[in-house]
């Protein structure tokens, strides 16, 4: 076959499987029927608990998953069977207010995996055009990369669910005040919730209207935060969702225990800030003592050596 020939074939199979990779694509972003009834059922009980009923993601993961679902299904039970975890890795989803299962998380770390190999491999090409002779090395940095990757996106979950904590850290305070003053102004705990949702917005306004959501499908409130105490990452949160619990059983006065609890917050916050302040206090003294002080002592002694350097025969 002549050159021209195999670059025919070459462009038609290339062409072919573009065309295959872009009708998956636009079959996977069609709106399913679910899409569109969901919103006219959602106060059911039983809608959106259903696996039949679950809206279908748009992102990356979720196209690559459907174009390429039964190679990547297979890699992440590969990786979950070395790497195992999966209650931690549930765990972390869960903090870090993911709605991904563990096997959708699996798919990402091969994912994150492959392209840490995608990018070892171009390495690996650039370097063989000037030694040939380094085909094996390639092939470990490859690998290596690939396990780079999947390690760099359980790390990246990790700081995830870090960061989430922190910004509730941050939300608390406000959020406990606001529910507080809402009770003390004679609503009950369900409209208070209701109220401080609808007028706040941020990690923990969205983990208390899932607690609103169960409550109004009929779950008690006691066991509605008893889950958000159990499912939490944070003591903070804990506290918060068993005494507002504990109050609402026994009827105790609960403006009092958000007061209490929000205050509690806050001085956690200075105290955190004091501890973080002295162990830093020796890197804050680095720019002080290798930057401030040498310019301060050649302004200081420098007019000095010009002047004997002057006065000297």
């Amino acid at each position: 076959m002549t050159p021209a020939l195999w670059g025919a074939v070459l462009g038609a199979v290339a062409g072919l499987g573009l065309v295959l990779v872009v009708a998956r694509v636009a079959t996977i972003r069609r709106t399913q029927l679910s899409l569109r009834v969901l919103p006219f059922v959602r106060d059911l009980p039983q809608v959106g608990r259903t696996p039949a009923l679950r809206v279908a993601s748009s992102s990356p993961t979720s196209a690559a998953a459907g174009v390429f679902g039964p190679i990547l299904r297979s890699a992440a039970d590969t990786v979950e069977r070395v790497l195992g975890g999966s209650a931690s890795v549930r765990r972390r989803l869960e903090r870090a207010g993911l709605e991904n299962s563990v096997h959708d998380f699996r798919v990402e770390q091969v994912l994150w995996g492959l392209v840490g190999f995608v990018l070892a491999a171009g390495y690996g090409l650039l370097r063989a055009l000037t030694d040939p002779g380094s085909a094996v090395t390639s092939l470990v940095l490859c690998l290596i990369a690939f396990a780079v990757g999947v390690i760099a996106r359980d790390n990246w979950l990790t700081s995830q669910a870090t960061r989430r904590e922190r910004q509730i850290l941050v939300e608390f305070p406000t959020l406990a005040e606001l529910l507080a003053l809402a009770v003390a102004a004679g609503e009950g705990p369900v409209a208070a919730l209701d109220r401080v949702v609808q007028r706040s917005g941020g990690e923990l306004s969205r983990d208390l209207a899932k607690v609103l959501t169960d409550i109004r499908l009929g779950e008690p409130v006691s066991v509605a935060f008893d889950r958000l105490s159990a499912s939490s990452g944070l003591p903070l949160v804990s506290r918060f969702a068993q005494g507002v619990a504990v109050a609402v059983e026994r009827g105790t006065p609960l403006a009092d225990v958000l007061h209490a609890q929000a205050a509690d917050v806050r001085e956690a916050g200075r105290r955190e800030l004091i501890e973080s302040a002295a162990r830093k206090e020796v890197f804050m003294m680095v720019p002080v003592v290798f930057l401030v002080l040498p310019v301060t002592v050649l302004f200081a002694f420098w007019p000095g050596l010009i002047g004997l350097s002057l006065t000297v025969p």
